[in-house]
């Protein structure tokens, strides 16, 4: 069949939307680490030479990385001066660690996860799966960063209060667990807003649960505050009056197994909170931008995380409502309801 033009075009835009993106993602992730973005919020318009000078970095990478970023959007050039800025906006996606829409970590988890890519290849080819604790270090780090605004903004205004009563026995004190905490954020935010409850971390990912531990230190909150090395199947335990599993559930193998487990740890009258990727039930519902990141995040991450694990159920990360209400009342849970949402995440409420 002849080729039409105007349709290869578009794919043509839209590869170098994409190329360009994928190697902005590398830029990102080294002015985070640099400090170069911290550096100039608030600091006016800056030469390249006073970027490096303010940073300690060699002004000749500066002005280079300085117009990859004004050539994607990401920073202010202005020609007549040749001098750069950052706008308001810019400022509160890349350089304010306490905004609810900073990004950086989400190029960090891009960049770690494409270093599995040669991995995955071979998984593609035996089927077999590739373990979280695998993957490059950095992963863990990007993922928490990225999630860790999307629960700040979230968690405490809008999610618990959607739980029937929990956000009144939080107050007045409570005994929660938080299953794959990973690097802790999560239980921290919850502990820092709730001083009368005590709150436990669980992930298998020793590294992980070392750096929460820090974690907790540094925030003050190592007294109500423990981490633990434990499997989501067989976290120690009883009478939890809340759970709570945050993006984790469909990266495990046997997720129904775990759901039983939850079932058996919650106080008679505890409720399970269970935080998905946003997803449709059907395909056709994720074929979209968001659904983009979360089937790819899925291929390199997720999928062959629980395929490295007994059972290997595999729900990946767009299972979507219907598949979780399988899962989770099959593991014994009488009351399931969507609680919340967000566009990158569904809440639901699970009860016995």
């Amino acid at each position: 069949m002849p080729i039409n033009e105007e349709k290869l075009n578009q794919l043509m835009g839209q590869f170098v939307t994409d190329f360009g993106a994928t190697l902005h993602a590398g830029m990102v992730v080294i002015g985070e680490k640099l400090g170069l973005y911290k550096a100039m919020r608030g600091a006016g318009s800056l030469t390249s030479a006073e970027l490096a000078e303010r940073t300690d970095t060699n002004e000749r990478y500066v002005r280079e990385w300085l117009n990859s970023q004004a050539a994607g959007g990401y920073v202010e050039y202005d020609a007549a001066t040749g001098r750069y800025s950052l706008s308001e906006e810019q400022a509160f996606m890349l350089a304010d660690e306490k905004s609810p829409a900073y990004l950086p970590g989400g190029f960090l988890v891009a960049v770690s996860a494409l270093r599995a890519v040669p991995q995955i290849v071979e998984r593609f080819r035996s089927g077999e799966g590739l373990g979280w604790h695998e993957h490059d270090q950095g992963l863990f780090r990007g993922t928490e960063c990225f999630f860790r605004p999307n629960y700040a903004a979230n968690l405490l205004s809008s999610w618990i209060p959607s739980l029937e009563g929990v956000e009144a026995k939080l107050t007045k004190g409570a005994k929660v667990a938080d299953v794959g905490c990973g690097l802790g954020a999560s239980t921290i935010l919850m502990a820092e807003a709730f001083p009368q409850s005590t709150f436990v971390g669980y992930d298998y990912h020793d590294k992980s649960i070392e750096t929460a531990r820090q974690r907790a230190d540094a925030a003050g909150v190592s007294n109500r505050v423990t981490f633990e090395v434990a499997r989501a199947k067989d976290y120690p335990g009883r009478g939890y009056d809340l759970v709570a599993f945050f993006d984790c559930l469909h990266d495990m193998g046997d997720p129904m197994g775990a759901a039983a487990h939850v079932r058996n740890t919650l106080a008679p009258d505890g409720t399970w909170m269970i935080v998905e990727p946003f997803a449709g039930d059907r395909v056709e519902d994720n074929l979209n931008s968001v659904g983009r990141i979360f089937y790819s995040v899925s291929t390199l991450v997720c999928t062959p995380a629980s395929l490295a694990q007994e059972v290997g159920t595999a729900l990946g990360a767009q299972a979507g409502e219907a598949r979780m209400r399988e899962v989770i009342t099959g593991g014994g849970f009488n009351r399931f309801r969507r609680a919340a949402e967000t566009p990158f995440n569904l809440v639901f409420e699970a009860k016995p």
